[in-house]
């Protein structure tokens, strides 16, 4: 009987790591080590942003430019802040993913003025723009 308890427990427990690893495969990771280029649209009085440009037509554009460099970008759309009742403090974030810091400065630096160019099709506000390295 305790064999059997032991063996129903181990297959149990396999089961389980193979579960475990499974989801692990279908969520997106994040490698550490990889650059993170935020770039970040303050709210202020006055200012907008065209999520749906930014979506279709920015962020893709500057991701092409980036090549095989780039793991992946995201784009996120401010909703609230973290205190009720008090204004959004970011309209948008958009962030690429890259392998080299110098591969993504040598592809964005010849295209700096197409790239802010394009900025009044989807934006009046300036943006801030944060590049960390991605610990976990």
């Amino acid at each position: 009987m305790k064999s059997l308890l032991l063996a129903a427990l181990l297959l149990l427990f396999i089961c389980n790591i193979g579960l475990s690893q499974e989801n692990q495969g279908n969520s997106t990771v994040i490698e550490k080590g990889l650059t993170k280029i935020s770039i970040i649209y303050p709210y202020a009085e006055g200012k907008t942003f065209d999520i749906a440009y930014y979506e279709t037509k920015h962020m893709p554009m500057v991701a092409a430019l980036l090549g095989s460099n780039l793991v992946k970008y995201t784009i996120e759309k401010g909703v609230a802040s973290g205190i009720p009742n008090t204004p959004l403090p970011f309209m948008a974030i958009g962030t690429f993913y890259v392998k080299s810091l110098s591969d993504y400065q040598a592809a964005i630096a010849p295209n700096r003025e197409a790239i802010r160019s394009d900025f009044p099709n989807y934006t009046n506000a300036s943006p801030i723009i944060f590049i960390s390295e991605v610990i976990r």
